[in-house]
């Protein structure tokens, strides 16, 4: 490697489609409950629609409002990846628009993941494509490179590597490293039933076990005064 910054990894180990799906019906927030609530991506990145986010990370990382690599990772991305790009959260020039994202879907990709800006927002907010970006500037990019694709990279303040499975909804998005993938499938949907029961309880019987509370204010010495 003689040209350090300027750098594509053709192959990377994707995991299982079933694997993946396993996240299908799972809440984002219900993931990060288990994953110590700290695991999303910066919330300033957010969904442009209401499609969701779900299949295994194609990283890309350019320089700001650049997007020659991005257009590389289109062509070369395989049907479900989920293009996750970053240039740093640049705001004032668009990495993609709705060319792009037309071209994408129709090639089988699963989605766009942008630490940066994009422009034609109507469009994508319109759209059935998931994209989650910044903002959005009717700035468009410059396309000279150059950059990286398929290796480590930091977005919004995690870091991603290729093969993660990338999960987001209305709430956010958070990152999974497929070795602990079973495991969150299995805590999450613990929750999600716990959860369930709750909700079922505080419809019928207007009931809420606030013990809890309780037992935290006692336990910090939490002063209750009565008059």
């Amino acid at each position: 490697m003689s040209n350090i910054g300027y750098m594509i990894v053709k192959n990377f180990k994707r995991p299982s489609k079933e694997l993946i799906e396993g996240f299908k019906d799972i809440p984002v927030a219900n993931i990060d409950d288990c994953m110590n609530r700290t695991a999303a991506i910066d919330s300033a990145i957010k969904p442009l629609n209401k499609a969701k986010l779900l299949g295994p990370a194609f990283t890309v990382s350019v320089p700001a409002g650049d997007n020659l690599l991005f257009y590389y990772a289109i062509d070369q991305a395989k049907p479900g990846d989920i293009i996750v790009i970053t240039d740093g959260g640049f705001s004032d020039r668009a990495l993609c628009g709705e060319i792009m994202t037309t071209l994408a879907k129709k090639r089988g990709i699963g989605g766009f993941l942008i630490d940066g800006a994009v422009r034609d927002f109507q469009q994508l907010s319109q759209s059935d494509f998931p994209v989650f970006a910044r903002n959005a500037t009717p700035n468009g990019p410059v396309k000279n490179g150059p950059g990286e694709i398929n290796v480590p990279i930091n977005l919004g303040g995690k870091v991603v590597f290729p093969g993660d499975i990338i999960v987001g909804d209305s709430d956010g998005v958070v990152v999974i490293r497929p070795q602990y993938a079973q495991a969150l499938q299995k805590m999450a949907r613990a929750i999600m039933e716990k959860e369930k029961k709750c909700r079922e309880s505080i419809l019928s019987k207007g009931e809420y076990d606030f013990s809890w509370v309780y037992q935290k204010l006692q336990q910090g010495g939490c002063d209750i005064i009565i008059d």
